[in-house]
């Protein structure tokens, strides 16, 4: 099982946030991306661009902070995080 946890923040408050599982056989790439999206499609938001800093703060943690440069659009928040809370 595969579990990612994401929360929206906004004056250093939780503002909203969900538990994306997926139990398919896929590589974990493939599961963050699925996870990614259902997440952006559960929030009502464009997907978020991977800047290099993004990846590497991913790599080491199994944690990212999307904030206002990861989005093309202008969003209302500070910012997304993501974090893999379970993996097979």
């Amino acid at each position: 099982m595969f579990r990612m946890w994401a929360k929206i923040f906004k004056d250093n408050r939780l503002i909203k946030d969900t538990v994306i599982c997926n139990d398919r056989e896929d590589t974990r790439t493939h599961k963050v991306f699925q996870a990614l999206d259902e997440i952006c499609y559960e929030f009502d938001l464009g997907k978020p661009i991977w800047l290099d800093a993004t990846i590497a703060e991913f790599k080491r943690h199994d944690k990212a902070r999307f904030t206002q440069d990861n989005f093309i659009e202008t969003v209302d928040f500070d910012y997304l995080e993501i974090h893999v809370i379970e993996e097979d």
